[in-house]
């Protein structure tokens, strides 16, 4: 799926099997490495706080990033290195705000 369309996408710290993906921390990290990317470009200090295109979260007691398709429009690149990573290690990727789990 290309995900053009949406205006944000949910990368669910599930595997595609339902596992969860381990470190524990890797929506941290990931939201850490895009950062960088937020409008107005990097300021100073902007590094010491999330960009609003690509934020760590929760539903439920799954960790996951959702990434905001502003982040598409200023860097592509970005955007497909998010996907990318869901793709390479087989997380469940949604455009739509998955419910949590019972």
């Amino acid at each position: 799926m290309s995900f053009t369309s949406f205006k944000e996408i949910y990368i669910l710290g599930l595997t595609r099997s339902g596992k969860p993906f381990r470190p524990s921390d890797w929506a941290e990290r990931l939201a850490g490495v895009m950062s960088q990317f937020r409008p107005g470009g990097p300021q100073p200090g902007s590094h010491l706080r999330y960009s609003p295109w690509c934020i760590p979260t929760s539903i439920g007691n799954v960790k996951c990033v959702i990434v905001h398709s502003d982040l598409r429009d200023y860097e592509v690149m970005a955007w497909d290195f998010c996907l990318n990573f869901a793709k390479d290690n087989e997380l469940q990727v949604s455009e739509i705000r998955p419910k949590p789990p019972v």
